[in-house]
């Protein structure tokens, strides 16, 4: 089955947050990769996949300028219901993240992908999402990946995922993006059981010439 907007609707509409499969109550691995850009506070911020999570909260309480997409209209009003007021100072968006977005949305300075690039599986939509990336992400931007590792389950969400690992990620990326940091994570889910992730931080050092 294909990630579908209906798909990631029906479960936010049926699952409470702290029981959604990839739930974490704090923000601390992305943040940890954050710490490595120079005054990340006040950037102008993508998550590609924002469904519910307490990152958005983290973010705006830095002061950055925050773009958020969903493919779940669900999610996004489930956000929206939780900032109130705060909703504002967001741009809001929701669409299949493979395809364009150059037109709708500002360039960035940080591209936050948790867990959602994994949910791609046919190569047009990955190749999609890439060049969305490299297409609202500015020269001397910086890119988060959040993926199940090489060594992580096959499904989540009754998807099947594409894993990932630093050298494929790299690859798609292409030479005018720089390895910054990267780490495994062993993520727990809320039923106790490990998750395998690899958390990546690049730094767009020059736009390709295609």
């Amino acid at each position: 089955m294909k990630s579908s907007g209906k798909h990631w609707d029906k479960i936010f509409c049926t699952t409470e947050n702290a029981k959604l499969g990839w739930y974490e109550k704090d923000s601390s691995q992305i943040v940890e990769l954050l710490n490595h850009i120079p005054k990340w506070e006040n950037a102008g911020v993508f998550l590609p996949g924002a469904g519910t999570s307490v990152l958005i909260e983290e973010l705006l309480s830095k002061g950055v300028r925050l773009v958020l997409n969903d493919i779940s209209i669900e999610a996004l009003n489930r956000v929206k219901g939780r900032l109130g007021d705060e909703c504002k100072n967001i741009i809001w968006l929701c669409q299949d993240i493979a395809q364009p977005i150059k037109d709708v949305i500002p360039d960035v300075d940080i591209w936050i992908d948790r867990a959602v690039l994994h949910f791609l599986t046919d190569e047009d939509d990955i190749k999609g999402y890439f060049g969305n990336v490299k297409s609202i992400l500015k020269i001397g931007g910086y890119a988060i990946f959040s993926e199940f590792s090489k060594t992580g389950a096959s499904k989540c969400a009754g998807l099947t995922l594409h894993r990932y690992s630093v050298e494929e990620l790299s690859e798609n990326l292409g030479t005018e993006f720089k390895l910054i940091s990267h780490y495994d994570y062993n993520y727990i889910n809320p039923w106790g059981d490990p998750r395998p992730y690899i958390y990546t931080l690049y730094k767009r050092e020059n736009r390709s010439d295609g």
